[in-house]
């Protein structure tokens, strides 16, 4: 199985790298695709330029023989939406299950996604979280109608929901951009590229 956790990475954090690093373990992905969003449809324009977004990631996964930047979505014109790239990997991997990594707030969302049935018959769905978090909403219907547990994920080609719990961090990127904002240190937060970046800028 294939892991695939896009996201803007604006900028990469721990929380992404610890996030995909227990989910993979946990369901014992073969590897993790790690896809920047170029044009994300959620949000607005990103802090970081494209070509920065890609270079951190590479640069922080350098050492992960399980992890790979995948700039799929940066070659592609238009949003950067996920049932797309889906549609993508399933031509390229043929027959190798694929697991959408997301964390709770965004599986929350997920029912207001781009074409979120095709998203449901391409992958499954891997919710990472934490003491505290749960599904709302629509989110809920479906966790209840489509949840495995871990060892069951591989019973069918896509459509399966698992919840895999995960260390409890609590960093997000909009904290950090405050951070960078206020001219402090992101050390021990962010891989090492990333704080060598916005300290040396």
């Amino acid at each position: 199985m294939i892991g695939i956790f896009g996201g803007t990475f604006d900028p990469v954090h721990i929380g992404h790298l610890r996030l995909a690093t227990e989910v993979a373990e946990t369901l014992g992905l073969s590897r993790v695709h790690l896809v920047p969003a170029a044009i994300p449809p959620h949000r607005g324009e990103p802090l970081l330029d494209r070509a920065t977004r890609l270079d951190l990631v590479a640069r922080s996964i350098a050492d992960e023989p399980g992890f790979v930047l995948d700039d799929r979505e940066h070659r592609r014109a238009g949003p950067s939406f996920t049932a797309d790239t889906l549609d993508e990997f399933a031509a390229e991997f043929p027959g190798e299950p694929l697991v959408l990594m997301m964390g709770m707030d965004a599986f929350n969302g997920l029912p207001d996604w781009h074409e979120v049935e095709r998203i449901l018959a391409i992958a499954h769905i891997a919710v990472a979280t934490r003491p505290g978090s749960e599904a709302t909403g629509a989110a809920a219907k479906w966790l209840a109608e489509r949840r495995v547990e871990p060892g069951e994920l591989a019973g069918a080609p896509a459509g399966r929901i698992v919840p895999v719990t995960i260390t409890r961090l609590d960093i997000s990127a909009t904290t950090l951009r405050a951070l960078v904002e206020q001219g402090r240190s992101l050390r021990y937060l962010v891989p090492d590229p990333v704080s060598a970046y916005f300290a040396s800028g």
